[in-house]
């Protein structure tokens, strides 16, 4: 029997566009849906050997259903612009390798698969319909089957049965009866899949059901009666059409040979890189053309991308696991004779403080790797080498500086290797620096590192541990499974850093970032983490008992205003307080329609209603409490005393570093409780704490950057950068200025670093939008060098897709030349500060550079313990308070030359409060 393989494009091409992360070729084009279902028909002529097949998309513009229902599909919302824009590459790329493709005006994908499947069967055919959509399975008999490559599921006559609980031919009456709400196709008011074929089992069918709709009780059944007159209508629209005029013959629809040469074209474009290869090699070796190359299916069922070559490469990948001790010395002269290995660890947990070896993975050419199982626990495991045992022999190549290593987020080893005394060395590449250095705006996990760049279905942890309540330790993995998972981890790092540094290798400026900014900072945020903030407990135990204090005070003052007690805590309850009962006015709504008491409404209503500012002030304090007073004490380690922080490195697109858990990076400071908090960051015995932080380093930035000789002119001269644009927009001599027009001048300077418009700038001075506007107008009047580097910048980042920093650091921007407005105009006002915050973040690190390395030359004692916004903390020994004091200027000063000065203010005190 032939078979006949139709493809629901338009179901695929959505469901891919979700399943798969973003991904995006060199242009910043997006191109995952594509790689989807691509990757989706490469395996399916795989698995079933058709002789005839055809993908199937519905045609734009209105069908016969729009005008058997004005509101079908009514609410679905516009297809969005990231996935509208893949379209016509994917109908290329697959008239290009081969498939017959059919889009019919007037009717819908599934009806001309109906056609087709009816068709199929008149002529004895086997017909396999691929697809995700559930109404297709009115489609099913015996000679129909339906597959799904997302959930690896197969729907034949009783596969349907056995999951809707009707048959194939009483799914038109079920779908009828419980409606489809994503074409917004009413069916019966209540009616669920259960009742549905409760009834459809009592009665039979759909019309049979009708005729005894008066022996249904209850409030259902007079829901079944109210929709009599419409089940007629529901059914004639969820009924797919199968007699279509189709513009081919099913014996036309046998597919046609590879278009190499276009497909190679194609796949240039969207950068997929391993079909690329693919063709080339196959071309090369005059295999003809590569019709099919199968897929394999990845653990959620979904074909992720290039799972063909995630099948093979499993297959012929060399992974060992090292239980003997002959073994380990093999793989340590292995490992001793290459010039770069891969490493990783397993570890009992994600704290890197706290966290122990399971087991440690290396990867010393592509698809040769091994796992060594160290503490691994669960019945009937093998025998394991002793932690102390491999620790001692590995001591020597983990230690030793002159030995390459290469892995992902190493800064994570590098901390559990020192929880068992050792300190790694080495560290020469992190391929999750690279992709950050590369494309800052993207996903930088593995997985989805691999997917990208190699095409390569990784192993999710996920797979092996469980998820949520189930879930198992790493050291519960069956070594077997686990030696998998931790030698494809090291394997793809590997290879991934053979893709990646070549091109930054390729361009100095980021080859700059990355090995002269990046990778440095790599080990001083080691060493900051390991060093720790060390905590007054006692201070912030009293600060949460006051906390709490102010609270209740405030909460009386609440309840006396409102005239009644009510929870502070609820939205709901702050909501009937303020809108239903004291009648004050609704500034917006939530996305279900109901008054919202959001901060930012509060804030508006603050100045003229006193319930509102009690609520934000208390909304303050309990956050404060929340998060600082009452959590950092749990966060102090038992063994240090002090609390670590964890520094992420390549987190914000900016090159900003994220600090969390705790964060140290959003302690308020705009108020006296937020600025207490940081008299708990203390020094310990016979030290000080030195704080050192850059002045208005951001206009200064701007100064350099957009060569305005009336900034320049002002920062050379030591003034008062505010009071110096307050001078000039309001045209008053400097020493006439007043408190008041500096406090505009410096909403108006760092406003429009950060791209506001005159309607954010009217806001934040509470003043009219002309107003705002003619302060503006006089600003870059006064400032013409600003306004050019506005307009150059915006141009710059629309033509390239990214702005640059001073130090050539790439900050993307992948809405800059989106359709939508507001998107569009956001990223323009990103691309006017990204230079300026990215190159800050550029000098702080090389800031942290110099102190670093200046301690690190003199010997002297003192450590840095952390690093805020323009500001580094360092915990300094009293006898070497001045030395310090002294020479930090002078090394953050000299961090980076710009054409104008840098200003490094310098504080001392027994905490970071009074340092600052």
């Amino acid at each position: 029997m032939k078979t006949l393989l139709l493809v629901d494009g338009s179901s695929y091409l959505y469901r891919a566009f979700h399943a798969l992360p973003d991904l995006r070729n060199r242009n910043n084009e997006p191109t995952g849906a594509i790689y989807g279902v691509l990757n989706m028909l490469r395996r399916l002529h795989k698995d079933y050997q058709a002789h005839y097949s055809a993908c199937v998309f519905d045609a734009k513009g209105k069908t016969f259903r729009d005008d058997l229902y004005a509101e079908y599909k009514a609410h679905r919302p516009p297809m969005p612009g990231d996935l509208a824009a893949q379209i016509a590459p994917l109908h290329e790329c697959i008239s290009a390798m081969g498939w017959p493709m059919l889009i019919v005006e007037g009717v819908e994908a599934d009806d001309v698969i109906g056609t087709l499947a009816k068709q199929a069967v008149l002529e004895n055919m086997h017909c396999v319909i691929s697809t995700g959509d559930k109404d297709i399975a009115q489609l099913v008999n015996p000679q129909v089957t339906l597959i799904n490559t997302m959930s690896n599921e197969t729907l034949d006559e009783a596969a349907v049965l056995a999951k809707f609980g009707v048959t194939p031919a009483r799914m038109l009456d079920y779908l009828a009866l419980v409606g489809d709400t994503v074409d917004n196709i009413p069916g019966v008011e209540k009616v669920g899949p259960k009742t549905a074929v409760k009834w459809l089992t009592q009665y039979g069918t759909l019309d049979n059901l009708i005729i005894h709709a008066n022996e249904i009780g209850g409030a259902v059944g007079e829901n079944l009666r109210a929709a009599l007159d419409w089940l007629s209508r529901s059914r004639e629209l969820l009924a797919i059409k199968c007699d279509v005029v189709l513009p081919v013959a099913l014996h036309d629809l046998g597919l046609q040979p590879q278009d190499t040469v276009k497909l190679a074209e194609l796949y240039e474009r969207l950068d997929f890189k391993t079909w690329l290869r693919e063709i080339r090699q196959n071309v090369g070796s005059g295999s003809g053309n590569p019709r099919v190359i199968g897929d394999a299916p990845s653990a959620t069922g979904y074909p992720a991308v290039d799972a063909d070559r995630q099948s093979s490469d499993r297959v012929s990948a060399d992974y060992r696991t090292i239980l003997t001790q002959s073994q380990l010395d093999e793989w340590i002269a292995r490992i001793h004779a290459a010039p770069l290995v891969s490493l990783d660890t397993e570890t009992t947990g994600l704290d890197p403080m706290q966290s122990q070896l399971v087991g440690i993975s290396f990867s010393i050419a592509p698809h040769q790797a091994a796992y060594l199982p160290l503490t691994h626990r669960y019945a009937g495991v093998p025998p394991q080498l002793g932690v102390d045992l491999v620790l001692d022999k590995l001591r020597p190549w983990l230690e030793d500086p002159t030995r390459s290593k290469v892995g992902q987020n190493l800064k994570y080893d590098k901390h559990i290797l020192a929880n068992h005394d050792i300190t790694l060395n080495g560290i020469v590449h992190d391929t999750l620096l690279q992709s950050y250095v590369l494309e800052s705006h993207r996903p930088h996990d593995m997985d989805n590192l691999a997917l990208r760049h190699l095409g390569a279905k990784t192993i999710g942890y996920d797979e092996i541990t469980g998820k949520g309540a189930g879930r198992i330790g790493f050291d519960q993995v069956d070594i077997e499974r686990a030696a998998q998972y931790a030698a494809e981890d090291a394997d793809i790092t590997l290879q991934l850093h053979q893709h990646l540094y070549p091109e930054i290798a390729k361009d100095a400026k980021l080859d700059y970032i990355y090995r002269a900014l990046e990778m440095p900072v790599l080990d001083i945020l080691f060493e900051m983490e390991r060093n720790g903030v060390l905590l007054d407990l006692r201070l912030l135990e009293i600060q949460s008992r006051e906390l709490g204090e102010k609270m209740l005070a405030l909460e009386g003052q609440a309840h006396a205003i409102a005239g009644q007690p009510f929870n502070l805590n609820s939205p709901r309850q702050i909501q009937e307080i303020l809108f239903n009962q004291l009648k004050l006015p609704v500034i917006k709504k939530t996305p279900g329609g109901t008054p919202s008491t959001d901060e930012d409404v509060l804030q508006q209503l603050a100045p003229d209603y006193p319930l509102a500012k009690i609520l934000l002030e208390y909304r303050g304090l309990a956050k404060l409490k929340s998060t600082y007073t009452d959590k950092l004490p749990r966060m102090v380690d038992a063994a240090t005393g002090r609390v670590h922080t964890n520094y992420a490195q390549a987190v914000a697109v900016t090159g900003r570093l994220a600090s969390n858990e705790p964060n140290l990076q959003n302690i308020p400071v705009r108020t006296a409780e937020g600025r207490r908090i940081r008299e708990a960051f203390i020094a310990s015995p016979g030290h000080r704490i030195i704080s050192a932080d850059y002045s208005q380093i951001e206009l200064r930035i701007m100064a350099h950057i957009s060569q305005d000789a009336g900034l320049l002119k002002a920062f050379a001269a030591g003034e008062d950068i505010h009071r110096a644009t307050a001078a000039e927009v309001f045209g008053a001599a400097l020493e006439a200025v007043n408190n008041e027009q500096r406090r505009y001048a410096k909403i108006i300077n760092f406003g429009l670093i950060y791209g506001m418009s005159e309607f954010g700038l009217a806001s934040q001075l509470g003043i009219e939008r002309s107003a705002a506007r003619a302060y503006m107008d006089r600003y870059f009047a006064r400032y013409p060098g600003v306004a050019n580097y506005m307009q150059r910048t915006r141009e710059a980042a629309r033509e390239n897709g990214y702005v640059e920093t001073v130090f050539g650091r790439r900050l993307w921007l992948p809405e800059i030349n989106s359709s939508n407005g507001n998107r569009r105009q956001g990223a323009e006002r990103a691309a006017i500060n990204a230079p300026m915050q990215g190159t800050a973040a550029d000098i702080i690190k090389l800031a942290m550079i110099a102190v670093h390395g200046w301690l690190a030359k003199t010997g002297l004692r003192s450590k840095l313990i952390m690093q805020v916004h323009d500001e580094l903390v360092l915990e300094v020994p009293d006898d070497e308070i001045e030395t310090v004091k002294d020479e930090l200027p002078r090394l953050m000063g000299g961090a980076a030359t710009l054409d104008v000065p840098l200003l490094v203010e310098v504080g001392v005190g027994p905490n970071w409060e009074q340092a600052h």
